[in-house]
């Protein structure tokens, strides 16, 4: 049965360190005009997280050929392993910029986490994302790992991903891995959800023709928004392992999330499902937010419940 989770409301000082997170975002994006290139974009977009992170060690390989790095917390598990794939709407994004989470991530659960720098567009369009995360995948299982010892995990577009991931290795008859975190997973390229009107007014970031525009540089000419591969929304979940689904309720694509984890729920999918109240999406990639750690706090042991070996 889904289970469900709303978290208390946020008080004044959570208030006003969401408003901070917004206008350090906006910030990032007032930079940007009609000149501004892609790669100034991703640079930029580093840059805004990159010192977040904490000054562990750096591995950095080739998982499947995609470039990767192990990002591992003391006291991680070997026998974990989570395969960890970034938000960005497929054109932004990587290892540089989700390494903190990952790395707080890896501490929540006792694991290692295998952050993946999946090739983007608009240089390479859909289904290149799809073929990465599936080769590193395909690669942690011909490396010795059982897939009962492999989590994945993303936010937005790279939750999205997750699931598409998972649907191309059923597809290729790989054992899918144990369980699944997703954090505000971008599930529907379409954007037909209610809530781009419903949460419009409160979404300080992202509004539909944005995500269209994403969607459609994604896709590239002719591309077809309602192809599983690209929007799990339309495609069959059943089969997934247990899923773990956290978003915030003022996000424009909050549906993307609450229609997916029905789906998946009827389709006898173990669905856990958590709406922050008051949180903008990807609000676990600011740990000052005591929502976003509550939120890694919560992923740990849920993800801690499904590996193998425990």
């Amino acid at each position: 049965m889904m289970a469900s989770n709303q978290s208390a409301p946020v008080d004044a000082t959570e208030a006003d360190d969401v408003s901070s997170v917004v206008e350090l975002l906006r910030g990032s994006y007032a930079r940007w005009t009609r000149t501004t290139t892609i790669e100034e974009m991703r640079q930029d977009w580093d840059n805004l997280f990159r010192g977040r992170a904490q000054p562990w060690p750096i591995e950095r390989l080739e998982a499947g050929g995609v470039p990767a790095e192990w990002i591992v917390a003391a006291g991680a598990r070997p026998n974990r392993v989570i395969l960890y794939l970034h938000g960005g709407g497929f054109r932004m994004g990587s290892v540089d910029s989700h390494r903190e989470l990952m790395q707080r991530l890896s501490a929540a659960a006792g694991a290692r986490v295998l952050g993946l720098d999946y090739r983007l567009g608009p240089e390479h369009p859909f289904p290149a994302p799809v073929e990465d995360a599936l080769a590193a995948y395909r690669w942690l299982l011909d490396s010795g790992i059982p897939s009962g010892c492999i989590a994945l995990a993303g936010d937005s577009a790279g939750g999205g991903l997750v699931l598409s991931c998972m649907f191309a290795a059923r597809a290729a008859n790989l054992q899918l891995p144990c369980a699944a975190y997703l954090m505000s997973p971008w599930t529907d390229l379409a954007a037909t959800g209610a809530t781009f009107v419903s949460r419009a007014d409160v979404d300080p970031l992202h509004q539909r023709p944005t995500i269209l525009n994403m969607a459609k540089a994604y896709l590239g000419p002719g591309g077809d928004p309602r192809n599983p591969l690209a929007s799990p929304l339309y495609g069959d979940p059943g089969g997934l392992p247990p899923l773990l689904i956290q978003c915030g309720d003022h996000e424009t694509i909050l549906d993307d999330s609450v229609r997916f984890a029905e789906r998946a729920h009827n389709a006898g999918v173990a669905v856990e499902f958590e709406v922050y109240p008051s949180m903008i999406h990807v609000f676990q990639a600011f740990g000052e937010l005591s929502a976003a750690r509550q939120a890694l706090a919560r992923a740990g042991p849920f993800l801690g419940r499904y590996f193998a070996g425990r």
